[in-house]
């Protein structure tokens, strides 16, 4: 690719840090700015100037290209500037594109992505990155021509890409989210089938069975819960078999031994925060699906089990509707436990389902009270269906307190 001989990295998370990284070691003038201080000891040490606080649209003067985090919305001030003056803005995935000699399968979906991709991962033996929490960047480096990554896409990411082209791409489902950024289904929707709009004849689109048309000149295979494997998943559900089905169709597309299939499927026990077994007490399960950050998922994860469910729900809510998530639970969940913001609009919604539920107002509490009420056999489960941005920095800080909750359990 043809480098700036300047550029502005918008937010300076994980993904933010390593844009600003893989530019500076091609000696690219590199300027990062944040809203909340970070730490920036590495950036500074590899000659990235740092702004925290400042959106002067004077930060843009000789700027050639701007790369966004994903947690940057488009209307952010600076990003916004940058569209007026004509400057590029692009996704930190799209910089990983064209940085990597590697080749992509990219992995979107509401819900799904992270065990999809990994499980992905487990097959092809190929690194994963994207918004599993290993940015695309950070490989810069470390794969070579030909390789194969494995590329998790939120419609955040998606948003901004230019060229970014995976030779495999894959949509899991399609249900409502993240409609507070996005504002409707349909931009929504719009954004996560990007991942198609470049590949090219030779390219694969993977999509669940029936689903409608999409862009690009891939080749189209589909897949669904009931597909023949060549094994069981090991990770429980119908959404994880469908998860699997999927994965087994890229590999399959890819030209990965059966042999090679079967062993992963069988081997693969999930990853954290998602339908992640605790540990049980008094012949309890404690079960943290904190990544149901949805009602899609949440639901997904009341459907995994038959035994008794205690569930915890709520936080920041997406501007959802929690009435589906409700009727599911009836006759499912023995009680509820509400917390956060969201837990108001939840209590509505299952007081006219007719289920169970009390106002817990903290995960501690709700873990608390949970644990005193559930008999054995029971499961108690985190899905809250909900972001956890009202009380924590994020899901996994939220999971990992719920598992340190149910470690201090007598």
């Amino acid at each position: 690719m043809k480098l700036p001989g300047k550029a502005l990295v918008v937010g300076l998370a994980r993904s933010g840090q390593a844009a600003a990284l893989a530019l500076a070691r091609r000696h690219v003038d590199v300027v990062g700015v944040d809203q909340a201080e970070v730490d920036a000891g590495r950036l500074a040490a590899a000659g990235v100037e740092v702004q925290f606080g400042s959106e002067e649209d004077s930060l843009l003067d000789d700027v050639e290209l701007v790369v966004k985090s994903p947690g940057v919305p488009g209307t952010a001030p600076l990003v916004a500037a940058a569209r007026v003056r004509e400057i590029p803005v692009w996704s930190e995935v799209e910089l990983g594109y064209r940085l990597l000699p590697a080749r992509l399968v990219g992995v979107t979906g509401t819900n799904g992505k992270t065990t999809t991709s990994e499980l992905l991962g487990a097959m092809l033996e190929a690194p994963v990155a994207g918004n599993v929490g290993r940015a695309l960047t950070e490989l810069d480096g470390q794969v070579g021509d030909g390789d194969w990554v494995v590329c998790e896409l939120s419609s955040f990411q998606l948003e901004d890409i230019h060229e970014l082209r995976p030779r495999v791409s894959v949509l899991l489902n399609l249900e409502p989210d993240h409609l507070d950024r996005h504002g409707t289904l349909e931009a929504y929707r719009d954004a996560k089938l990007r991942i198609f709009e470049n590949q090219e004849v030779g390219d694969t689109a993977v999509l669940p069975r029936g689903f409608g048309a999409v862009s690009g000149l891939a080749s189209r295979v589909e897949f669904g819960a009931d597909d023949e494997l060549p094994a069981e998943p090991l990770i429980p559900g119908a959404h994880n078999r469908e998860n699997a089905a999927a994965a087994t169709a890229v590999a399959r597309a890819i030209g990965v031994a059966e042999e090679q299939i079967a062993k992963a499927l069988r081997t693969f026990a999930g990853v954290e925060h998602r339908l992640e077994l605790v540990g049980e007490k008094n012949g309890v399960r404690y079960v943290n699906d904190s990544k149901a950050t949805n009602t899609a998922a949440a639901r997904r994860a009341v459907a995994a089990y038959d035994a008794p469910l205690y569930v915890i729900l709520g936080g920041q809510g997406k501007g959802e509707s929690y009435t589906e998530l409700a009727l599911d639970l009836v006759g499912r969940a023995k009680r509820i436990y509400l917390i956060g913001e969201a837990a108001n609009e939840l209590a509505v919604a299952l007081e006219l389902a007719g289920v169970d539920h009390v106002q817990s107002g903290d995960l501690a509490t709700a873990v608390g009270t949970a644990a005193r009420e559930a008999r054995s056999g029971a499961i108690v489960l985190l899905a809250p269906a909900c972001a956890s941005y009202d009380q924590f920095r994020d899901f996994e800080e939220r999971g990992n307190e719920f598992k340190r909750l149910v470690r201090e359990l007598g």
